[in-house]
């Protein structure tokens, strides 16, 4: 494999020149029309599906389709590249959020690009947490920029983290007793170092299985499957 003067391979290089020009040729007069009618916003759903379906695969243990999902990941990043360059007042492309990233990366990692030292993780965290306050100043607050986006379980535990490494406390609000349970859960398991979205999500996948299995068996054995009186009927039944 050769080598770029900069240490990047060669070929590496060659193959995202290539992503880019297949992107520009999509998007560009005589391209495809579909392509060319998106916008940062229709690609939103794109974006989130494949976020998911690269999460499914790296839990599913999926090797091939571990690659094929960041390709799809890849793509959404170079298409939005794409469209930013078309903006009137600030264009920008995809070697622009590449330099930006080379920056960010290096300047929030001075132990490793310049000479700073840090004794622990907790020690790097802070760092981190220091760096990035200094970076963006007009933010106050240790919880700002976690997006309202987010699933609420992923989001509640990102708050949980950014409250623990700022030193924050509060009893959790009690005025919805089920979510104030929720919530207790979430910061159980931040307190345990555990991913509460990524257990959730495949307790249910495992109880989905589960859940099938039993279908099969009562449709094999003539039974009828579907909602019983003793069932409560839940919040996506059919009123």
């Amino acid at each position: 494999m050769t080598t770029a003067p900069d240490g990047e391979p060669a070929a590496a290089r060659d193959a995202l020149r290539e992503l880019v020009a297949v992107m520009d040729r999509l998007r560009s007069p005589g391209g495809c029309p579909w392509d060319a009618a998106q916008t940062h916003t229709s690609l939103l759903p794109y974006l989130l599906e494949e976020s998911h379906e690269l999460a499914e695969a790296v839990e599913g243990d999926d090797r091939a389709g571990l690659r094929e999902e960041l390709g799809d990941v890849l793509l959404q990043v170079v298409f939005h590249a794409r469209i930013a360059t078309e903006h009137p007042d600030d264009p920008f492309d995809l070697d622009d959020v590449a330099r930006d990233l080379v920056a960010k990366l290096v300047r929030r990692h001075p132990h490793v690009f310049a000479d700073a030292e840090v004794a622990s993780m907790g020690a790097l965290h802070t760092q981190w947490d220091r760096i990035k306050r200094a970076e963006k100043k007009d933010r106050g607050s240790a919880l700002d920029g976690v997006p309202a986006s987010l699933p609420a379980l992923a989001r509640a535990q990102k708050i949980a983290s950014r409250a623990a490494r700022a030193g924050l406390d509060a009893p959790v609000p009690a005025d919805d007793e089920l979510g104030a349970q929720l919530l207790e859960l979430v910061r159980r398991a931040h307190a345990q170092g555990v991913d509460a979205e990524g257990a959730l999500r495949r307790a249910a996948a495992a109880w989905e299985t589960t859940l099938r299995d039993v279908e099969v068996t009562a449709t094999a054995s003539g039974e009828e499957v579907g909602t019983t009186p003793d069932n409560p009927r839940t919040p996506d039944a059919p009123s």
